[in-house]
């Protein structure tokens, strides 16, 4: 069973500027109804504004929702911030918040979309407008759903916004591998950065994440991950620098599901970067990330005839 969350508004129309495509987030849900697994799709709502205004700078959020970031904004964002922008963004931070919480009674939960680790305080950046990691991570600990939470980040970009904007925080522990000559060209600190060396492959992807994230699990003890699993590591990524396989994407998914299930911590992922000329083939890509972690994690949860068999005892 795959629980994955989506709405409608993660489809927003193509912005008169721009190259970023929003086409792949059907594309993706496309798959994932064609492939035959069973699955559950939640609809979130929309991020409040105050929830937004806790790690975000109240100006810059006042801006997205009245539809008028200033220019030199929206080019380092990579597109206008419209209202339809405006909507989807909320949407999309709504639903890695609401991906945790089914996580929590599931196991692992899927958002369809966001992963947005460049979004910085006053700014957006990178294809990001705001950072649904830092603030679902923040919402979460403030209601007492969480007390410490991880932030896996294996987007081949790193992690500069959810860097920068959890800074200081001892709740709060973001591990960005990534590639080290890849965008953004200035580097923020997280909790623990690992730069990769251009076109790495599967076997040495997996041996130094397999040397780092079990010891941060173990030492910083969370008590749910939050996992950017963006697909631009994979070798035919339009703008990655590594070269994974999609056997590469299956097992490091795999085991990051694996490390966090079997220590029983609830773990939620978020899409991420994935980018070629072939949209429905990265839709697929995101698709196949997902199902792999769904699978994983049906090997650490009990059948219902079991559990209910557990209660009558």
């Amino acid at each position: 069973m795959l629980h994955v969350v989506h709405h409608a508004d993660y489809m927003a129309p193509r912005p008169e500027r721009g190259t970023f495509k929003f086409d792949k987030y059907y594309l993706v849900m496309e798959a994932l109804r064609e492939s035959g697994a069973q699955i559950t799709e939640h609809a979130p709502e929309p991020m409040p504004r105050d929830w937004l205004e806790a790690v975000h700078d109240p100006a810059y959020v006042d801006e997205v929702f009245r539809a008028a970031v200033p220019r030199e904004k929206e080019r380092r964002i990579g597109f206008p911030v419209t209202q339809r922008i405006r909507d989807r963004v909320r949407h999309t931070n709504g639903g890695t918040w609401l991906a945790a919480r089914l996580a929590q009674q599931h196991g692992y939960a899927a958002n369809s979309a966001a992963g947005s680790h460049h979004a910085l305080a006053d700014t957006g950046a990178g294809y990001c407008v705001f950072n649904d990691l830092a603030v679902a991570s923040n919402r979460l600990i403030a209601e007492g759903d969480a007390s410490r939470v991880l932030i896996v980040d294996l987007d081949v970009h790193q992690g500069d916004g959810t860097a920068s904007l959890t800074a200081g925080r001892e709740d709060i522990f973001t591990f960005s591998l990534h590639a080290e000559k890849n965008f953004p060209v200035r580097k923020a600190r997280s909790s623990l950065d690992i730069g990769l060396a251009d076109g790495i492959d599967d076997d040495g992807y997996m041996e130094v994440l397999d040397e780092h994230l079990p010891a941060i699990i173990n030492r910083f003890g969370p008590d749910l991950v939050l996992y950017q699993a963006g697909v631009d590591p994979h070798v035919q990524d339009k703008l990655g620098r590594l070269a994974l396989t999609d056997e590469g994407l299956a097992a490091r998914d795999r085991f990051v599901v694996r490390e966090a299930r079997s220590r029983g911590l609830p773990i939620a992922s978020a899409l991420g970067g994935g980018y070629g000329d072939d949209q429905a083939e990265v839709g697929t890509r995101h698709a196949r990330s997902m199902l792999a972690m769904a699978e994983e994690n049906a090997r650490f949860v009990q059948p219902a005839a079991s559990q209910r068999r557990l209660g009558a005892k």
